[in-house]
């Protein structure tokens, strides 16, 4: 599949999401894909974990994408989560095999204040 293919798929996903239609997931992962979350320790092992998951989430996020960056069978997505309330920043590394995510990788964290003594260097966004 070509990049353009891959990144599509990401937006479908980030729109799939966001339209709380989790069950289109399953066009989109191999079923015996892995999603790992390496701050929290777990890795989520195949189509009956994801939906299991993905079912049970007390609240799916509204996604904002940043940036979506494409090369050969990776797409890299940085985005804002809003849980109504805490938003956190992120960034999603996703491989692709046959045109369908075969593994995701996820860092997520809430913003935070910048420390002042960084102020004489930095621009805020």
């Amino acid at each position: 599949m070509s990049e353009a293919e891959n990144r599509a798929v990401v937006e479908r996903l980030i729109q799939c999401l966001n339209d709380r239609k989790v069950e289109v997931m399953d066009d989109l992962f191999h079923e015996d894909a892995v999603m790992d979350w390496p701050q929290s320790g777990e890795t989520i092992v195949g189509g009956d974990a994801r939906r299991g998951v993905y079912g049970a989430f007390p609240v799916l996020p509204t996604i904002t994408p940043r940036r979506l960056l494409a090369a050969g069978d990776l797409v890299v997505a940085e985005a804002s989560l809003d849980y109504d309330g805490p938003v956190y920043l992120s960034t999603f590394i996703f491989e692709f095999r046959d045109g369908l995510i075969a593994r995701e990788t996820a860092y997520w964290s809430e913003a935070f204040e910048p420390p002042a003594w960084r102020s004489p260097w930095v621009t805020l966004a």
